[in-house]
């Protein structure tokens, strides 16, 4: 990595250990840093990479995606500039917001979150991670496409093989082929599914895809399967950290849990000040579309932009205290946390703002709410640490706790 020596390069044992420190030292002494090893620019202030995301003059595109995510998901919505890309986004994003949302999925996600939960609300005792987290997400998506949960372990394989291929930075060309594996697999499993559904439409989510029109364009039976291995791939893995990473950030900071426990209307600001303190994806990618300037440097027009959205959303520049957990904070809007034109940057911004938020605010208020009330005295386990994992994604591998089982 060319920069200085105390800067830890992105893929050392030092950076996946505690990538924070480095973010720290980045934006201090390194805000923009050539790094060879992935081909591409890194940024790490919030400014910058706040610009890259809105992109107000076509400075920065998604062309990137062509060789990030077509080789696991196939061609998705997030490849997609202008029109093209107005008109998908506008036949998915109804099912993600409003009415549908409330009237069709909540129950859908009371549902799944109530299933796991009476699987160990009498236990006194669970690892929040692999009993709930790593399910919950999966299953609420399975579900809304109609398909059957009791595949959770082909999906879970699935979408768990797709995160390492986006987060392959080394290269490991033995997660390279699992990825591209794993596009074949899931079309042999998705693409009947899709044809039947389109012959014998239900009230599943799959079957309004197949419906879909805007303006006399209707998705393709390729089109859909991209979308839902994207909607699997994206909104279990991050879901998923999100909900563990939520529940360390509380448990770290009982005055804060006591008080989402007595009011649950705060539950929307501990999930955006985790979001921002830590994401679940810290890490996106851009192109450059020409020459920019960013914190003294130039980025050349077509080079691969790292942006570091666990950085960012560290910024002191931006955020007050930043390295510390705070839902009081009065620096993170709640009202607007949730949409394109949210202060943090956990689901990027402008017209690639992530689909799936109000879904994962949804799935993350009833999920929170659920566990709450079957465990009224929830804490760690005793002894247990809490430690994150991952670079390109990150969260608790494992969250043992114990409570009083409600009787």
């Amino acid at each position: 990595m060319t920069t200085s020596p105390q800067v830890p390069d992105i893929l050392s044992p030092e950076f996946a250990a505690d990538p924070y420190t480095a973010y720290r030292l980045m934006r201090a002494h390194a805000p923009l840093v050539h790094h060879e090893p992935t081909r591409s620019w890194i940024v790490s202030r919030y400014e910058d990479v706040e610009r890259v995301f809105k992109d107000k003059a076509s400075e920065f595109t998604t062309e990137n995606y062509d060789w990030q995510i077509e080789p696991v998901h196939g061609r998705t919505i997030l490849q997609l500039g202008g029109r093209e890309h107005a008109v998908r986004r506008a036949l998915v994003a109804p099912a993600f917001r409003g009415r549908e949302l409330e009237e069709t999925f909540v129950p859908v996600i009371e549902r799944n979150a109530r299933e796991l939960i009476d699987a160990f609300r009498d236990k006194g005792e669970a690892d929040l991670v692999d009993a709930f987290a790593t399910r919950f997400p999966v299953n609420v998506i399975a579900d809304m496409l109609g398909l059957d949960k009791a595949d959770h372990a082909r999906f879970h394989g699935w979408y768990t093989s797709v995160i390492a291929f986006l987060g392959n930075l080394a290269g490991d060309p033995d997660v390279a082929a699992a990825g591209e594996r794993t596009r074949t697999e899931f079309a042999e499993y998705m693409i009947p599914v899709i044809r039947e559904r389109r012959n014998a439409p239900g009230d599943d989510l799959l079957s309004t895809l197949c419906a879909a029109e805007v303006d006399g364009v209707r998705m393709s039976d390729e089109d859909i399967k991209a979308f839902c291995s994207l909607l699997l791939a994206a909104g279990g893995e991050t879901t998923d950290k999100a909900v563990a990473a939520l529940f360390a950030n509380l448990l770290a900071h009982p005055e804060q849990l006591a008080a989402v426990r007595e009011d649950r209307t705060l539950i929307d600001r501990a999930f955006a000040e985790t979001l921002r303190l830590t994401p679940p994806v810290h890490m996106i990618m851009r192109q450059a579309a020409v020459d920019v300037t960013v914190s003294g440097g130039t980025i050349p027009a077509g080079a691969t932009v790292t942006c570091l959205i666990g950085s960012a959303n560290r910024d002191g520049a931006r955020y007050a205290d930043p390295d510390t957990f705070n839902l009081f904070r009065d620096d993170l809007a709640t009202t607007h946390a949730f949409s394109a034109a949210a202060d943090h940057l956990a689901f990027a911004l402008g017209r690639h703002f992530c689909v799936g938020a109000l879904l994962a605010r949804a799935e993350v208020r009833i999920g929170v709410n659920q566990l709450l009330d079957a465990m009224p005295d929830v804490r760690l386990a005793e002894g247990a640490t809490v430690t994150e994992h991952g670079v390109f994604t990150r969260g608790p591998r494992s969250l043992p706790v114990v409570f009083t089982p409600v009787r």
